[in-house]
């Protein structure tokens, strides 16, 4: 069976989407729900999935841990709090007490949005990241390239804490270039305590004309970093959908690790995210 390890879910009636802007965007802007995500994962064999934050604001998480709580496909939650709040501990603790509060498994910030490249350095945010670290979460990097030498050192800054890269930290596909990108994706994997995602490479590359050949040379240098054993698929769902079905982001994903072992292919699909998130 196949761990789906980044999706999303959202309801315009209960909150905007403020990131859902331009016309590129415009598919996005109506209600997706796990109705709509389960006949899509199940026909691709995923049998659990981890629900990801899509806002800054506290109210999501609580949402989403009781949604998880209440439907069998999601296994983990990686939501949402202000990592800079004096009482960041108590905050943790409070998110895992509530209902579903088990299938709190991560934490993540829009990082990519702050104008300060080395915001995950700032002290206050240091302080907030060991406090996920000790409350036994993960933390998952939502990043632009030029922010990937931040991330290394706010790894190694913090061993006790896991990392998880999401969308390969967002590599310029569409144009073709990889560096600085692949040496700052070599240098973050160079520390034990981070891991990446095989997610969202369709919507960093042009929508309308993509081909499994535009995606290759950053899954080769993520599987080359990382190893089969510290990466794990993501379909990205629905953000993914301007540029490929469901179906279509999960077949790529398989057709670009082929050449691995069944054991290898294993961890990509399954054992990686289940292992990282606990779930």
């Amino acid at each position: 069976m196949t761990v789906d390890a980044h999706h999303h879910v959202w309801d315009l009636t209960v909150r905007d989407q403020d990131w859902i802007r331009g016309p590129g965007l415009a598919p996005l802007r109506r209600n997706f729900s796990l109705a709509d995500l389960e006949p899509q994962a199940r026909a691709a064999g995923v049998d659990r999935t981890v629900l990801v934050q899509t806002v800054t604001v506290p109210e999501e998480t609580p949402e989403f841990l009781a949604l998880a709580a209440g439907h069998g496909l999601v296994a983990g939650v990686v939501g949402w709090t202000d990592l800079t709040r004096p009482d960041i501990a108590d905050e943790l603790a409070r998110l895992r007490a509530l209902p579903g509060g088990p299938f709190l498994k991560g934490v993540r910030h829009q990082v990519q949005s702050e104008p300060d490249p080395e915001w995950l350095l700032r002290p206050d945010v240091l302080r907030g990241l060991a406090a996920v670290a000790d409350a036994g979460l993960v933390y998952d990097l939502v990043v632009l390239p030029h922010q990937l030498p931040a991330c290394a050192r706010a790894a190694a800054a913090l061993p006790r804490l896991t990392f998880v890269l999401d969308h390969l930290g967002k590599p310029p596909v569409a144009s073709g270039d990889r560096e600085p990108w692949a040496a700052g994706l070599r240098a973050l994997a160079a520390l034990p305590n981070t891991v990446a995602k095989l997610s969202g490479l369709v919507t960093e590359a042009d929508p309308a004309s993509w081909t499994t050949d535009d995606l290759r040379p950053y899954t080769d240098a993520a599987l080359e970093a990382f190893g089969p054993g510290r990466l794990m698929f993501g379909s990205d769902w629905p953000v993914c959908t301007p540029a490929a079905t469901y179906t279509q982001v999960h077949e790529v994903a398989r057709e670009l690790t082929s050449a691995l072992g069944p054991a290898e292919r294993s961890a990509v699909f399954e054992t990686t995210a289940a292992r990282v998130y606990d779930l």
